[in-house]
């Protein structure tokens, strides 16, 4: 049975030319001539040419190509043929237009401020920028959720809302909840650690908020964050499990999204060629390499973003970065001879920044509840997570990864806004 209309996307192939077919879409450019007028449509899957002759269509019918405005909704029927001289290698034959609805003129013009099109991110999400920012997005997720099955791990879908602090005061939103004080949360990894008992592999994507009064261009209050607790394994484990998560990851956009990447400036083959595992560097080394760099740096303070770029600008994979002083870390990491944590970040190359950041938890309830006491948090408050260390604790471990950011690196984007669709900053919270 003969399908009613076809993705532009399945009609670029050889096997449609000389084919009669039905398209539907948007317009995305339009421009005519006395004797010819030309289309190009986009339908979400692709782009497509498609050119009218006015000897060869009715006057009303070509009048209607040449008075579409862009973005109108329309039907094109006619035959695929190809052309080395059209953008995808294809073109169509216009046989019959129908228009579904005739835009009004398109707000956003060439050369629009950064400001303008925040303004209208509810019309400039259709530029072919961010549809293929967001495919390559759904490509990356999708790598994801398949190396998580593999390695069967469980996928878990923990709380957005919180009475307790997973990374500290500071950066909470916090919101009234019926009479009582909560947040939004930072991390489900708190959650996700009573899920391992459970489980004994879990992991979730959800959206987390910081309240952090940032205008960099990799901060985000709300991002997607990827996270994962594993039982039973220590840090070297986790680092190479996310070694494998980062490469299938990758490997699956550069394999089903070639033609995104190179649109938004990646070869595709960067990414093919990066393979675990990834070169690691402790702390005190990368502190070494940094200040020799001439960026200072004194030892005990944790990386910001000039330090990040200074160590990996020059690398062509990520590089993990391990063992940071016990005093900067959170409650939950184990400590190495009470001077380091059991802590690793995974820094994008190109200086792109931190893409992941995990540890090994600690399981002693008696060092979790000083580490409390020493931040100024209430034990009571997390009572039901030092129950984990009563009942069954053992060696874990997990990690958090910053899709947004990850993105970037990906995308080979400047801005960290154009990795989804309507971003959260501290200036903005609309459309």
């Amino acid at each position: 049975m003969e399908k009613d209309y076809h993705y532009i996307q399945e009609v670029l192939s050889p096997d449609f030319v000389g084919k009669r077919v039905k398209i539907r879409g948007w317009v995305y450019r339009q421009r005519n001539s006395k004797k010819m007028a030309f289309i190009v449509l986009r339908d979400g899957t692709e782009t497509l040419q498609c050119t009218g002759k006015k000897d060869q269509l009715s006057e009303e019918l070509f009048n209607m190509l040449c008075e579409v405005k862009y973005e109108s909704s329309v039907i094109i029927e006619g035959n695929i043929k190809e052309d080395n001289r059209a953008p995808n290698g294809y073109e169509m034959q216009i046989e019959n237009f129908t228009i579904i609805q005739m835009a009004e003129t398109f707000p956003i013009q060439k050369d629009q401020s950064d400001s303008f099109l925040l303004d209208y991110r509810h019309l400039w999400v259709r530029s072919q920028k961010l549809t293929h920012s967001f495919r390559v997005k759904a490509k990356l997720l999708q790598g994801a959720r398949e190396y998580f099955d593999q390695q069967g791990y469980v996928e878990m879908t923990p709380p957005i809302i919180t009475g307790s602090s997973c990374e500290g005061g500071s950066t909470l939103f916090e919101l009234n909840y019926f009479g009582k004080k909560a947040f939004l949360s930072q991390s489900a990894q708190l959650y996700l650690e009573t899920l391992i008992f459970a489980h004994q592999n879990v992991y979730s994507l959800t959206p987390s908020f910081r309240a952090e009064k940032s205008r960099t261009n990799r901060h985000l209050a709300e991002y997607w964050h990827l996270e994962a607790e594993a039982a039973f394994l220590d840090l070297n484990g986790i680092i190479k499990f996310e070694d494998g998560l980062v490469c299938a990851m990758i490997h699956k956009v550069a394999q089903d999204e070639p033609k995104a990447l190179k649109a938004l400036g990646r070869d595709p083959q960067d990414l093919l060629n990066i393979e675990g595992p990834f070169d690691r560097i402790h702390y005190d080394e990368a502190i070494d390499i940094i200040n020799k760099k001439g960026v200072e740096i004194p030892w005990g303070e944790d990386f910001g973003t000039h330090h990040e770029r200074a160590l990996t600008e020059d690398l062509k994979s990520p590089v993990h970065v391990t063992h940071f002083p016990r005093k900067i870390k959170a409650f939950y990491m184990k400590t190495l001879d009470g001077k380091y944590a059991e802590a690793n970040d995974l820094l994008a190359p190109e200086g792109y920044g931190e893409l992941i950041g995990s540890s090994q938890r600690e399981e002693d309830i008696n060092v979790i509840i000083d580490n409390l006491k020493r931040d100024g948090s209430k034990i009571a408050d997390y009572e039901w997570y030092l129950d984990l260390r009563r009942y069954g604790s053992v060696q874990h471990s997990g990690f958090g990864m910053g899709i947004e950011r990850m993105m970037r690196w990906v995308c080979n984007l400047d801005h960290i806004r154009d990795t989804i669709a309507y971003p959260r900053v501290m200036n903005r919270n609309t459309p």
